[in-house]
């Protein structure tokens, strides 16, 4: 092979490489800040879910059936 061809392909491996290495670096570096910045609770609350279309809420409690009626 060409002297040339490989000088070119070696330098392109080469970027590759530190490019690579670089990514790899940037994602080390985001997984270990969200690490640090997590908050302390980690609690979920669930917003109010309107029980109707129209947006009203049931206020009244409907006991659950076990069957269907047929």
């Amino acid at each position: 092979m060409h002297p040339e061809i490989l000088r070119e392909l070696s330098a392109q491996h080469g970027r590759d490489l530190r490019d690579q290495a670089s990514r790899m670096t940037a994602a080390r570096v985001a997984r270990r800040t969200l690490r640090r910045h997590t908050p302390a609770t980690d609690e979920f609350v669930v917003p109010d879910i309107p029980d109707y279309v129209d947006g009203s809420f049931r206020t009244d409690e409907v006991p659950a059936t076990t069957g269907h009626a047929a």
